[in-house]
């Protein structure tokens, strides 16, 4: 009987050191957001840094942002007491006063629109206690695989509506280069005929004079001519 109490002595006993060791283990970094559909626009993220120090309280939280997420898309809606909200390169930090030993650090955030297309999105965080040690909630996880030891905080979204581009209805209107059933307008001038002068244009009628004069001269000529020679005839006769 005195060695069966031992066994179940020293079995409780190894039980609750499993369970010690295992306690703090449990502890995470968690975050939920209120539209779960990517592409959503005015998301808040609610984190939740689980205290796991028995020694000192949380006095910041900081949080880096996955691809798609710019800083400035980021504002504040609720940190612990005294706490303030600080963007930074790659992300944003909650901190301030050290949260009581064992009190979770609860903080929210709005998001401006959740990436297009993304359906698991990881906040890698830093979760930062009173007497400096630093506890890195980094590791990405990954679907259908164990969750590694210390998991960055991780929203899964469901696909958000197609963002294919839509095809422009043709337009009615023919092309530039299909030539135009209308009638062509021609917008030549008429070409410009230039007019004979007045005397080339009546050249028949006002050049007759001149014939007339040369005949008129011919037949003087002709009729000098022949008196001549008539009177010389009559100068040879006996």
């Amino acid at each position: 009987m005195r060695f069966g109490s031992r066994v179940v002595t020293v079995g409780a006993v190894a039980g609750f050191a499993v369970l010690g060791v295992a306690g703090p283990a449990l502890a995470h970094v968690e975050v939920s957001a209120d539209k779960t559909t990517a592409g959503a626009a005015n998301v808040t993220l609610t984190f939740n840094g689980e205290a796991e120090s028995t020694d000192a309280g949380i006095t910041s939280e900081r949080v880096v942002l996955p691809a798609g997420l710019a800083p400035a898309s980021v504002t504040l809606v609720k940190a612990p007491a005294g706490w303030t909200f600080t963007p930074n390169a790659d992300g944003f930090t909650v901190g301030g006063k050290a949260l009581k030993v064992g009190t979770d650090a609860v903080w929210k955030v709005k998001i401006a629109k959740l990436p297009d297309g993304e359906t698991r999105l990881s906040f890698k965080t830093l979760e930062t206690y009173a007497d400096g040690e630093v506890v890195r909630w980094i590791e990405i996880q990954e679907a259908g695989k164990d969750e590694p030891d210390h998991p960055a905080p991780l929203v899964t979204l469901k696909p958000g509506p197609s963002t294919a581009p839509t095809t422009a209805a043709p337009s009615s209107a023919a092309p530039s280069a299909e030539p135009s059933s209308a009638v062509p307008v021609i917008t030549s001038a008429a070409p410009t005929i230039n007019a004979e002068p007045a005397a080339a244009a009546g050249d028949g009628g006002s050049t007759w004079w001149i014939w007339v004069i040369g005949v008129v001269v011919v037949a003087a000529v002709a009729g000098f001519v022949l008196v001549r020679r008539g009177a010389a005839k009559s100068d040879r006769q006996p």
